[in-house]
């Protein structure tokens, strides 16, 4: 346990942003998962009005360091490959 009253308050710090991580990890696996499920249902107009919500997501975790920017364009480009893969 922390011993100081700065170490208190870091550990403080740490569980908030914790939370508020989670909750933005969370919102970025739900975007995409609802756009993969759409692109394998064969939802090709649905599935390009939800992109530009996970692309949203996608930048927002990529801005906040939930996953790296690279990862964020890797991410973004496969989905919009996907869609284009649809009959």
């Amino acid at each position: 346990m922390a011993n100081t009253t700065g170490a208190k308050k870091a550990h403080r710090q740490s569980l908030r942003r914790r939370v508020f991580n989670m909750r933005r990890a969370k919102t970025l696996k739900n975007t995409t998962k609802k756009v993969t499920t759409l692109i394998s249902a064969g939802n090709k107009k649905e599935a390009n009005e939800s992109l530009s919500e996970a692309y949203k997501a996608i930048d927002k975790a990529a801005k906040r360091g939930i996953i790296k920017k690279n990862a964020a364009n890797r991410k973004k480009s496969r989905l919009s490959q996907a869609i284009k893969k649809i009959a």
